[in-house]
């Protein structure tokens, strides 16, 4: 994978996937074209490695792994249903609740809140293949 790839997926910039190169935390290797390439698995390791999700507000417990601490920036409401959106990091994520629920929570723009998605049914998609 191109460094300015892998730094796109790492959300960093070119330079700073360089200098992880430079300081060994990821190893590169040159590609037939001559250009500075990393390995799609050893990157995926480093981005486990480097990710840091925001600490969860205090008091709050619970077993859920799939958790996105962030901010609501949106809140559209009528008289039955609510759809919040937060921003959670880089990811928008989206919740539709009863409007009683935002009330209960006490949910306003700019809010901290925690989005935990408990789901049967998750969609992996992959990037087209190239011909060889």
């Amino acid at each position: 994978m191109r460094i300015r790839d892998a730094a796109a997926y790492l959300g960093v910039s070119d330079d700073t996937l360089r200098r992880w190169i430079d300081a060994g935390t990821l190893s590169a290797s040159v590609d037939e074209a001559g250009r500075k390439v990393v390995d799609g698995h050893e990157l995926a390791l480093v981005a486990r490695t480097h990710a840091a999700p925001p600490p969860l507000p205090d008091g709050l417990a619970s077993s859920a792994r799939n958790r996105f601490v962030g901010l609501v920036t949106d809140i559209r409401t009528d008289p039955v249903m609510a759809q919040v959106e937060l921003q959670c990091g880089p990811f928008r994520v989206v919740s539709l609740m009863s409007s009683e629920s935002v009330r209960d929570l006490g949910l306003e723009l700019g809010s901290v809140a925690v989005a935990v998605i408990k789901s049967t049914n998750v969609v992996v998609e992959t990037p087209p293949v190239a011909a060889p």
